[in-house]
C-alpha cells in the first residue's frame, strides 16, 4: 500500500525552509555558547593576595581551566571592601569569559553599605554556585596573652576597652565584631583596617588587642602561636583546628559563617552558566581539591543547581541587610 505524500503550497514550503534554518542556527549557536575554550578566563577577586577570596581561587583555577578547557586567570582588584572587583565583573561581558570569585562581604554586605552601591547584586550577578565555607576566628594577640578563652576576653570587656580589628567598615569581620559586642554587652571597640594584612600585622605586633577574620589567612600565624585563638563562629568545631571552641560554647546561638561562591554578569546565557556549574561541581567533588581547601581552612561545599544558589545569595542579601540596619551601619557616599 502506497502511502499519499503531503502536499505544500511554496509559501508553506519556504516557511518550513526558513523554520528548520532558524532551529539549525539556535542549535549552532547554542552548541557555540557553551564552549569557553576560544579565549581565557578571568576569575576577579575583591581583595589582594593572601586572603581566603584569593586562596581559594588559586586552589581552584587550574582545575576550572581543566573542566573548561582553557586557561583561568586569577585577576586581583582590590579596594573598597570588594567593590572595585564586583563593579568590574558586574559590568563585564555576560560571555561566561569574566566571573567573580567572592565571599559573603563583597557580594552581600559591602554593596548594602553604601548609599549609592554601583551594583545590586540580586540582579546584577547570577549566582552559579557555592565552592566551600569558611568561620570566622575571634583570636588575640600579645597585649591579651592571658586571655585564653572566649570568655576570659568577655568578663575582661566587662571591665576595659578591649580592641578588635578588621579587613574594614562593613564587611562579615566587622559584623561579627558587632554582634559580638550586642551579646556580650562588653566594651569592645571595632578597629578597621584598609585591608586584612595590615590588621593581621598591627594586631601580631601588639597594637590592637585581637583580631576577627576569615580563617584562611590566620592559620600560619595561629599555628605557630603569634595569635591565640579563642573560638570560631561556626555551628559546630572544624576539623583543621579542633581543639578550639565555638563561639556558641560561650555565646548560644552565635553562629557567623562565610561563604565563597562562583557569579557571573546578568544575562549571561543558561547554557554558559550550565557549563560552568557542571565545571565547578566536578573540581569540588575532586579528592585533591578538596584536601588543599581543608589545608587552607576552607570546607568544600557545594549546592545542587544555580537555582538553588541563587535563592541563598537572595536570601542572605536580605538577612545581612537587617543585620546592618540593626547594628545602625552608616551609610557612605
Amino acid at each position: 500500500m502506497k502511502i499519499a505524500q503531503p502536499q505544500f503550497s511554496p509559501r508553506i514550503k519556504n516557511l518550513i525552509v526558513q523554520s528548520l534554518m532558524i532551529c539549525s542556527l539556535a542549535f549552532t549557536f547554542s552548541a557555540h555558547a557553551q564552549d569557553l575554550s576560544d579565549k581565557p578566563i578571568s576569575l576577579i577577586v575583591g581583595f589582594a593576595p593572601g586572603g581566603s577570596n584569593d586562596i581559594a581561587a588559586r586552589i581552584i583555577a587550574p582545575y576550572l581551566g581543566e573542566q573548561l578547557k582553557t586557561t583561568v586567570i586569577v585577576e586581583n582588584k582590590p579596594g573598597a571592601s570588594g567593590m572595585i572587583a564586583g563593579t568590574i565583573a558586574a559590568k563585564a561581558s555576560p560571555d561566561g569569559h569574566t566571573l567573580m570569585l567572592s565571599s559573603l562581604s563583597p557580594i552581600i554586605i559591602s554593596p548594602q553599605t553604601l548609599k549609592k552601591p554601583p551594583f545590586h547584586t540580586p540582579t546584577d550577578f547570577i549566582a552559579i554556585n557555592l565552592m566551600g565555607l569558611t568561620p570566622e576566628a575571634i583570636a588575640v594577640g600579645p597585649t591579651l596573652a592571658n586571655v585564653n578563652t572566649l570568655g576570659d576576653l568577655l568578663q575582661l570587656a566587662k571591665t576595659r576597652d578591649i580592641t578588635l580589628s578588621s579587613s574594614g567598615v562593613g564587611g562579615l569581620p566587622h559584623l561579627t565584631i558587632e554582634l559580638l559586642l550586642a551579646a556580650s554587652k562588653g566594651r569592645i571597640i571595632h578597629v578597621p583596617y584598609k585591608g586584612g594584612a595590615p590588621a593581621v600585622t598591627d594586631t601580631v605586633a601588639g597594637h590592637v588587642d585581637g583580631i576577627v577574620m576569615d580563617i584562611p589567612p590566620l592559620m600560619s600565624m595561629i599555628k605557630d602561636g603569634r595569635l591565640k585563638a579563642l573560638a570560631v563562629t561556626s555551628e559546630k568545631r572544624v576539623d583543621f583546628l579542633p581543639s578550639i571552641p565555638t563561639a556558641q560554647e560561650f555565646l548560644p546561638n552565635f553562629n557567623v559563617v562565610n561563604w565563597l561562591g562562583i557569579f557571573a554578569p546578568a544575562q549571561t546565557p543558561a547554557p554558559i552558566i550550565a557549563k560552568i556549574n557542571a565545571a565547578i561541581l566536578n573540581v569540588i567533588a575532586r579528592t585533591d581539591v578538596r584536601q588543599k581547601l581543608e589545608a587552607a581552612a576552607i570546607i568544600p561545599s557545594t549546592m545542587e543547581s544555580p537555582a538553588t544558589f541563587q535563592a541563598f545569595v537572595n536570601t542572605e542579601y536580605s538577612r545581612w541587610g537587617e543585620v546592618l540596619k540593626q547594628a545602625k551601619v552608616e551609610l557612605t557616599d
